[in-house]
């Protein structure tokens, strides 16, 4: 059972208070002169005299199965089941020097590489309803930015926190996709993946890229892997004397053949990325790849229960009202 307006409760406070009161103070000023008290000390209360406060419990129950059938209490009906997708993934980011590159277009402007991807991978985000996402960062050695989660808004902020230049420079990607690794190990999930982007080689970290995509296949996580950026002579921003921001151009190659191994050793894919239109269609593509569907159970219709709360308490309303005029009748 579910109440469709809880907030309704509050009446309960409003409405009891004042009834309390009221039947406080006409109880201090309810008296009657005699001469003596002495005889009437003698009398027992009877068991009727003995239920006078009866009266005030019966107005207030009354009340509160009011205020409830106010809450309108509801119950499904119709049980049905609903397909839902639910995975783990984490996003695996180079945030080397490299990422400077201004070879993207976004929006009618140069920008650089990470600012692209840092756009893309929010809409990416932002897609995906019931999947944990973590976030990690390398660049010469890697980083946990963000660990799993459903706060998609939490994991928004931590990426627009990753730069460049916060972590020593290099390009270590077997040390990016093991850091990925160890957050999902110990994770218990139908689907494990893991999204890799680098727009360089390897040259740095601890671990080789390639035990680390046996050590992906080995615990069961799939690897997509994007090579992001242009091949050969791509813009680079400087500042010459004056400060002034200028373009140098530099060649930043990237190691398609490892990236390529990585992904098919784990059975996931490699995607060459060289504009913002094709890296937004490798995350879409990702994005309807890796689906698993969840049952659940959902209640898409409501029955109304509020109509036995009225009538119980227009019932306990008569009868309180039997009495006071009755057996519980009082002295004005």
């Amino acid at each position: 059972m579910i109440f469709e307006d809880p907030f309704n409760f509050l009446w309960l406070f409003a409405f009891a208070v004042p009834i309390i009161y009221l039947y406080l103070k006409h109880k201090a000023n309810g008296q009657v002169t005699f001469s003596s008290l002495s005889q009437l000390k003698r009398i027992k209360p009877s068991a009727i005299l003995k239920l006078r406060h009866v009266l005030i419990g019966l107005r207030l129950v009354a009340v509160f199965l009011m205020i409830m059938a106010l809450m309108r209490p509801q119950k499904g009906i119709e049980e049905t089941k609903v397909e839902t997708e639910g995975i783990d993934i984490i996003l695996s980011i180079d945030v080397s020097g490299s990422m400077l590159a201004e070879d993207f277009i976004l929006n009618g402007e140069r920008k650089n590489r990470l600012e692209v991807v840092k756009d893309v991978v929010r809409d990416f985000i932002k897609k995906r309803t019931n999947d944990r996402i973590g976030l990690v960062i390398f660049a010469g050695r890697s980083y946990v930015q963000c660990p799993l989660t459903l706060d998609y808004g939490v994991l928004l902020q931590f990426l627009e926190r990753a730069e460049i230049g916060m972590i020593e420079d290099g390009t270590a990607v077997g040390d990016g996709l093991a850091a990925a690794l160890t957050r999902l190990r110990k994770v218990d999930s139908k689907s494990k993946v893991v999204i890799l982007l680098t727009d360089g080689v390897n040259n740095a970290g601890k671990v080789d890229p390639l035990n680390a995509a046996e050590l992906a296949r080995a615990t069961g996580v799939r690897v997509y892997t994007i090579g992001a950026g242009s091949k050969g002579q791509v813009p680079f921003p400087a500042r010459d004397f004056f400060g002034n921001k200028v373009y140098q151009w530099a060649v930043i190659d990237v190691d398609d053949e490892t990236m390529t191994k990585i992904a098919e050793t784990t059975g996931g894919r490699y995607f060459r990325a060289t504009d913002t239109e094709s890296l937004r269609k490798i995350y879409d593509e990702i994005d309807r790849l890796e689906k698993t569907k969840v049952e659940l159970n959902a209640y898409m219709e409501y029955k109304e229960l509020f109509q036995p709360f009225v009538i119980l308490a227009l019932m306990i309303i008569l009868a309180e009202a039997a009495l006071r005029h009755t057996r519980l009748r009082t002295l004005p």
